[in-house]
């Protein structure tokens, strides 16, 4: 089943301790979908300039991304990103961001688009998410993900929006900050008290929380002997866990904890190289084979 993604593509420069990229695709829009990929058809909703790499677009293609929905500025510059992560690999600074054309960007969803059931609004202003929901009222399942900058500038926007979606993915600072609560399960059940139907909040290296009407656990990260680039990591679990809720046609208590493990595991790949190189060389058996040994880790 076709789920429809809108976010950001990005020509990222990163920077290691051990070394540093340039043009790296990048952007959560990017992550998403082709972590999704792995399970269901996807459709893409973006803005490029005339600098973005034409082989990036049939990278994207090969993995079975509808790209229809990328939208090319003529004599526009594609947005950019440089950082840099500190010796332990946890910590990361913002060396420069340039929106280009993300700055203007209204998405317009081709018309095959908007008869999704499975939408997903990546990071972006609390206004053009909205703007994407008008877009798609039969969508049965939609989940969001925001920001501190939405949280502290547009929280109104954002109220708003919480009550129109399914569910919402932040990380553990955003949801202290939206809420005041510093401990996280009265953080998470605060959120989700604002409007959606459940709540995921990412741990990073320590997993995720899960929290709706009547159920509450806690997902750890599957163990990584070796993080070469962390970039991305949130956006490929939020496209494993929106994928294989796609694939299975349904969001009931089970299939979302699956869900969620499957979003923890594509993670897991994401961080062994740069970009999307260690997602390029699996398959979904190599997902199902690292869920299999996930599960024995898990029983006792």
């Amino acid at each position: 089943m076709a789920l429809v993604v809108v976010g950001s593509v990005a020509l990222d420069c990163v920077e290691t301790p051990g070394e540093r990229r340039e043009g790296l695709l990048g952007g959560s829009g990017a992550y998403f979908s082709y972590a999704a990929s792995f399970f269901t058809p996807v459709r893409l909703v973006s803005v490029v300039g005339e600098d973005w790499p034409p082989e990036y677009t049939e990278l994207l293609r090969s993995r079975n991304i509808d790209t229809a929905g990328l939208q090319v500025v003529a004599g526009g510059k594609t947005f950019r990103w440089s950082g840099r992560y500190s010796e332990n690999m946890n910590e990361r600074k913002t060396l420069e961001v340039r929106l280009n054309v993300m700055e203007q960007f209204d998405p317009v969803l081709p018309e095959a688009y908007r008869r999704c059931r499975f939408l997903f609004l990546a990071n972006d202003p609390p206004w053009l998410q909205m703007k994407v929901l008008d877009q798609c009222p039969g969508a049965t399942l939609t989940v969001a993900d925001t920001m501190d900058l939405w949280i502290n500038n547009e929280r109104e926007g954002l109220l708003e929006l919480f009550g129109r979606i399914d569910g919402l993915v932040l990380n553990d600072s955003e949801a202290v900050l939206l809420t005041g609560e510093t401990n996280l399960v009265r953080a998470g059940h605060g959120v989700r008290e604002l409007g959606p139907r459940f709540v995921v909040i990412k741990k990073g290296e320590h997993g995720a929380m899960f929290f709706s009407q009547h159920e509450t656990y806690v997902l750890p990260a599957y163990p990584t002997a070796e993080v070469v680039d962390p970039t991305g990591a949130g956006d490929s679990f939020a496209g494993g866990m929106m994928g294989y809720l796609a694939e299975q046609g349904s969001f009931e208590p089970r299939t979302l904890k699956k869900a969620l493990a499957y979003g923890m595991l594509a993670a897991s790949f994401t961080v062994e190289d740069f970009s999307l190189d260690r997602l390029r060389q699996i398959e979904r058996g190599d997902l199902d084979e690292r869920m299999e040994e996930y599960r024995r880790m898990l029983s006792f």
